[in-house]
């Protein structure tokens, strides 16, 4: 069944309607619970300036970890059942840190939690398409949009919920809702077992031999580039827009901020809208270009004229994060089997966590190297840049199967 004649959503499969999107709700929760509570751990856990840099590394290091895990996990245990497994570590992990005596178990939860959200990143694209084959863009749509609100809800509740039941609770409590995001997977399982280990033969026959040549597709390394440049300035604004505008532009701490939030909630009606966009567009390149430009006007905005019209410097950035949303669905609408999506998500996030996470580091160094925000932001606009190219490539429809089988010589096809 394909996107032009739609089953209804409920049509036999509310169950896993319900499980995406109680996963969707579960995928940053490891992520925000921490820093906004910090201080209070602190009080009670000794932690060195070093060790809370560890924890802030943490995230993008284990879903770049992830990325290359969960594809062989797929193949050993399903899709399903990694989708389970992914939900017993977050389980796990927030329960750990919850009841942490001192950092090295802090940090043992985090990395259990971290990588139950990485698995769970991977396995979801592929999810949707296995059960909603003819609705991805609309299902990538909403749980786009359930991840970022997987992000503001603990970022806006850790600190309150802490104060009047202490950071224990305030930890542990999340725990609760991967746990009940447990329930309709489990369900499936019970009810389609039979279903479960086909796939898990599916993806097993499908996927090695696609992940060890996505390296000569170049739709893959399009989509992973495209994926990667927009990660590194996502993770780059997270870690270093306040001060940014608190240095070129003046603004208050509060006023920070307030301006580093604007970017994550312009980013929910783009995560909505960009997956249908993609769905119903010829020509792709046009929406990721649309992105760049959305990056790079910001960019040059801060770079020439910081003080004046900087609310709009910063929603233009917070726009470009609408290339999260178009490789999700990139990841989907560009594999023609159940194994190949599971490989590309797993290379792309792999790769692009991976260097998301050098983004704030360069970030740094090149302000401690330069005194100043010119260079970083000249670095920044560099990058962005850069995916011109794949925004090219991306331009016509093409598969990565079907690349990979005209580089399979004739005599082992």
């Amino acid at each position: 069944m394909s996107e032009d004649h739609p089953l209804p959503l409920w049509a036999g499969r509310v169950v896993a309607l319900l499980g995406i999107v109680l996963v969707a709700l579960t995928l940053r929760q490891a992520v925000a619970a921490v820093s906004p509570i910090l201080g209070d751990i602190r009080v009670d856990i000794p932690i060195s300036d070093i060790g809370v840099g560890l924890l802030g590394t943490l995230p993008p290091i284990l879903l770049a970890v992830s990325g290359f895990v969960a594809p062989r996990l797929a193949r050993g245990i399903g899709l399903d059942g990694g989708i389970v497994l992914a939900l017993l570590l977050m389980t796990l992990g927030h329960l750990v840190r919850a009841f942490a005596p001192g950092f090295v178990v802090l940090l043992v939860g985090s990395v259990v939690a971290l990588a139950g959200t990485g698995i769970g990143n991977v396995l979801l694209p592929p999810i949707v398409r296995r059960y909603f084959p003819d609705r991805v863009a609309l299902l990538t749509a909403v749980y786009a949009c359930l991840v970022g609100v997987s992000t503001a809800v603990p970022a806006a509740l850790a600190a309150p919920v802490a104060e009047q039941m202490g950071w224990r609770f305030s930890l542990g409590v999340w725990s609760v809702t991967s746990a009940v995001a447990l329930v309709p997977w489990l369900v499936l399982i019970a009810r389609e077992r039979r279903q479960r280990l086909s796939d898990a033969v599916a993806v097993e026959s499908q996927t090695p031999a696609v992940v060890t040549r996505l390296w000569r597709s170049r739709v893959a390394l399009s989509i992973t580039a495209v994926f990667s440049t927009s990660t590194m300035c996502t993770y780059a604004a997270f870690a270093w827009l306040p001060e940014i505008l608190g240095d070129i532009a003046g603004s208050t701490p509060t006023e920070a901020g307030v301006l580093l939030a604007v970017t994550g909630i312009i980013s929910v009606p783009w995560a909505l809208i960009a997956p249908l966009l993609v769905a119903r567009l010829r020509n792709v390149g046009w929406l990721i270009g649309a992105g760049i430009a959305s990056f790079v006007l910001g960019y040059l905005g801060l770079l020439l004229a910081p003080t004046t019209l900087t609310l709009l410097w910063v929603l233009l950035i917070g726009s470009g994060s609408i290339l999260f949303p178009i490789n999700l669905v990139l990841i989907n609408d560009r594999t023609r089997t159940q194994g190949g999506t599971v490989a590309l998500s797993g290379f792309a996030q792999g790769i692009a966590y991976a260097l998301g996470a050098l983004g704030p580091l360069l970030v740094g160094l090149l302000h401690d190297v330069s005194g100043g925000w010119t260079l970083p932001l000249l670095f920044l606009l560099a990058v962005i840049l850069v995916t011109i190219i794949p925004a090219i490539t991306l331009a016509k429809p093409a598969f990565v199967e079907d690349e990979l089988a005209r580089d399979v010589p004739a005599g082992l096809a």
